[in-house]
C-alpha cells in the first residue's frame, strides 16, 4: 500500500501535529491527541481507540513491523529523522507516533460491569507522573475504573501516556467534579474510604469486600472536605519513619492491593 512522505518540519501537517503533543487546548478543541511508541499504540488499538494516523521513521520502525503492529488501511505517512525528532517525545520510541481520537470519560457515562465494584478514585491530581503511577496501580489491580475528581492536568498529556505506559488506555477511566462522583457513588450504593490523617483509623480494620471506592488525593492538599465529611470512613496508613504521608501513587497501590486481598479470601 502507498504512503505520503514527509520530510520537512516547516510542512503544515507537521505543525499541527506539534500542537497536539504541546497543548492541551489544541487537543481539547480538535478531540485528537498523540501516541509514542509500540506498545502504548497496540494498547490503544487493544482498548477501540480510532486512530486517525500513523507516523513513522522507518530506520527505527521498518514497513513489516508497521504491517505487524496496525492494519494496512490506517493512514500512513512515512517521515524523516528530522520530523521524528522533532515530534517524539523521548527518542528511544521505536520510530512509531499515532493520531487518536480522544474519549469521552463524564461520569455520567461510567458502566460498571460487576454488582461488587472496586473503585479508585483520585481528586485533583497534576502531576503527569502521579497520575501515571495511579493508572499503572489501577490497571495492575484490575479495578472496575478509576476516577478522577476535578482534575488539573489533561488525560492525553503525552507526560501521562508515557508514565502510565500506556494504561491510560487499558483503563475503564471516567471524570467529573467531586459532587458528581459522591452522587454517583451514592446512588450506586458504593461504599467510599477516604484516605486521610483526620477522623481516620487503619486501614486494615475495614471490610472492603462490598461494593468499595478507594479515594486519594493530592499529598499537598489532602482530600477536600466534601469527602472527608460523607465517607463510609476515613482511611490512613500507620507510618512508622519520621514523615506522616507516602507518595500518593504508593498509598493508593497500599489500599488497593489490601481490598483485593480480602476479596481473594472472601
Amino acid at each position: 500500500m502507498t504512503h505520503k512522505v514527509i520530510t520537512s518540519v516547516q510542512n503544515s501537517y507537521i505543525k499541527e501535529f506539534f500542537l497536539l503533543k504541546e497543548k492541551s487546548r489544541e487537543r481539547k478543541k480538535s478531540g485528537l491527541f498523540i501516541i509514542e511508541g509500540q506498545r502504548e499504540l497496540s494498547l490503544a488499538i487493544k482498548g477501540n481507540y480510532d486512530i486517525e494516523a500513523l507516523l513513522f521513521y522507518p530506520d527505527l520502525c521498518p514497513i513489516a513491523d508497521l504491517n505487524r503492529l496496525t492494519a494496512s488501511q490506517l493512514k500512513r505517512i512515512e517521515i524523516s529523522k528530522d520530523v521524528f525528532q522533532k515530534l517524539a517525545h523521548r527518542q528511544t520510541t521505536e520510530g512509531i507516533i499515532a493520531v487518536a481520537k480522544s474519549k469521552t470519560h463524564a461520569i455520567q457515562k461510567l458502566k460498571l460491569k460487576r454488582k461488587n465494584p472496586l473503585l479508585l478514585i483520585a481528586e485533583a491530581p497534576e502531576k503527569p507522573g502521579n497520575i501515571g503511577a495511579l493508572l499503572r496501580t489501577a490497571d495492575a489491580a484490575n479495578v472496575d475504573a478509576i476516577i478522577i475528581a476535578n482534575p488539573k492536568t489533561d488525560l492525553y498529556n503525552p507526560n501521562i501516556i508515557r508514565s502510565s505506559v500506556g494504561c491510560v488506555f487499558t483503563n475503564q477511566i471516567a471524570i467529573g467534579s467531586t459532587k458528581e462522583i459522591i452522587d454517583y457513588l451514592k446512588l450506586n450504593e458504593i461504599n467510599y474510604y477516604c484516605a486521610a490523617l483526620q477522623a481516620s483509623i487503619n486501614y486494615h480494620t475495614q471490610d472492603f469486600t462490598k461494593p468499595t471506592a478507594i479515594v486519594v488525593g493530592t499529598e499537598a492538599d489532602g482530600l477536600t472536605e466534601a469527602w472527608l465529611e460523607a465517607s463510609t470512613q476515613n482511611i490512613t496508613i500507620p507510618m512508622q519513619g519520621e514523615i506522616d504521608s507516602m507518595n500518593v501513587s504508593v498509598a493508593a497501590g497500599i489500599l488497593i492491593f489490601e481490598a483485593k486481598r480480602q476479596r481473594d479470601f472472601k
